[in-house]
């Protein structure tokens, strides 16, 4: 999250209602260099909630800054993603959860089936994830929806680099790993404003998917064969 203190708490009781049946659960929230209350509005609840657990980056490192650093504090072995402002609804987690545990491994990628964003920012979505599907081919129509499933261990052998949360598909894919497609609901923002900006995601992107691209090419193309006796 990033100055989301007016949706941070609905959502982390959302995330508690949805998860209630799990008996080990933590919930990480990771403050990506708020200026507001966010962090307070988290601290509110760890009396109640004592599997809650708050980190803080001091300056904003971006989205993808933020999930490594949560993924990495992880104690669990499997690992539920989405965003802070309470635009991805928590009661899909339990859908990741069963298909990844169905699956065994790999990622569980949510698919927004109604976006409940402004005109401009669906249509640039769309231009965007079109590009980046006919380049990579990875078969995913929406990468940006925040809810995502996978065990910590499938995610910690990614290669880490800035925007990476935007190519989780094509980089597990790139580990021989399974991806399967989930479709999930979008809500509208309750309180606050968008981090991101349609021009400032397009030119970034442009960067990032030519070095994605350049990553498939490099990958590891032998496996090793079974250790002789």
């Amino acid at each position: 999250m990033r100055n989301e203190a007016g949706n941070i708490g609905l959502l982390i009781d959302g995330i508690e209602a949805a998860l209630s049946a799990e008996p080990a659960r933590e919930i990480i929230v990771v403050d990506d260099g708020s200026t507001d209350a966010s962090a307070a509005e988290v601290t509110t609840r760890k009396a109640a909630l004592p599997h809650l657990r708050l980190l803080r980056h001091p300056i904003s490192g971006g989205q993808s800054a933020a999930v490594h650093t949560g993924v990495t504090a992880a104690r669990g072995e499997v690992v539920c993603t989405l965003d802070g402002d309470g635009q991805n609804p928590p009661e899909d987690l339990p859908l990741l959860l069963a298909a990844l545990r169905q699956a065994g491994g790999g990622l569980v990628a949510g698919q927004r089936k109604k976006r409940q964003d402004t005109l401009s920012k669906r249509l640039a979505s769309r231009f965007a994830n079109w590009i980046r599907s006919r380049a990579l081919s990875d078969g995913t129509r929406d990468t940006g929806c925040g809810l995502k499933a996978f065990r910590r261990d499938d995610f910690l052998v990614l290669p880490y680099f800035d925007h990476m949360h935007r190519y989780l598909p094509a980089l597990f894919r790139r580990q021989g790993l399974p991806v399967m497609l989930v479709d999930v609901g979008h809500r509208p923002r309750g309180a606050g404003r968008s981090n991101y900006g349609n021009f400032q995601r397009g030119l970034v992107g442009a960067v990032d998917l030519l070095g994605v691209m350049w990553l498939i090419r490099r990958r590891k193309k032998v496996t090793p064969a079974a250790e002789e006796s």
